[in-house]
């Protein structure tokens, strides 16, 4: 296990009142947040999302990526169903930070796809650590979701880690001309299932 839970607090939000609890790393000290709706007891399936931090998408309303409409569009999602968890993975960038993800724009401004603008500053593709999400989940006592996701690698890792995912479900929103590219070169190079635009 490489996170501990701290502390929890109700979070209104226009999608209905959540449950934030607040997760830390033992290692680092940093933190991740999992927003709860509704009860997740039981044996039932939970509705979930795995929700990577970005700054520039869920706060700054970047069309570059998708992110922020996923965010919404999965809030919304688990709000409807009566009941799920998104888990807020704080790890910037796909795990490069936020100064090493502007430089990356500076590359595809000259370019570069968001694969090819990470190789040249030195890291993998993606540089996420998603089991730390099946200890969130662990930690919040479910062991089956039906994930919110278009990333094959998500569902994956979470089998590795001993969750089940017993359904995919596609959060596909947010395509336009800023972030097509971008999309394409995420279902191009990384997998991930999206429908690309009619050549």
């Amino acid at each position: 296990m490489k996170l501990r839970r701290i502390a929890e607090a109700k979070l209104p939000t226009p999608f209905g009142e959540f449950l934030m609890v607040g997760f830390e790393e033992i290692a680092t000290g940093k933190d991740h947040v999992a927003l709860v709706f509704g009860d997740i007891s039981g044996t039932k399936p939970v509705l979930s999302r795995i929700h990577s931090e970005c700054l520039t998408g869920d706060a700054l309303f970047s069309l570059r990526c998708d992110c922020g409409f996923q965010l919404e569009a999965a809030l919304s999602q688990i709000s409807k169903e009566g009941r799920g968890v998104l888990l807020y993975h704080r790890q910037e960038g796909r795990n490069i930070g936020l100064l090493n993800k502007i430089r990356a724009y500076a590359l595809q401004d000259q370019g570069l796809d968001t694969v090819e603008a990470n190789l040249k500053l030195g890291f993998k593709a993606d540089e996420r650590d998603f089991t730390l999400c099946a200890d969130m989940y662990n930690l919040l006592g479910i062991h089956e979701v039906r994930l919110l996701t278009n990333n094959p690698k998500k569902i994956e890792i979470m089998k590795e880690a001993g969750i089940n995912v017993v359904e995919r479900v596609p959060l596909i929103v947010g395509r336009n001309p800023s972030n097509a590219h971008y999309l394409d070169t995420k279902a191009d190079k990384m997998g991930h299932m999206l429908f690309k635009k009619a050549q």
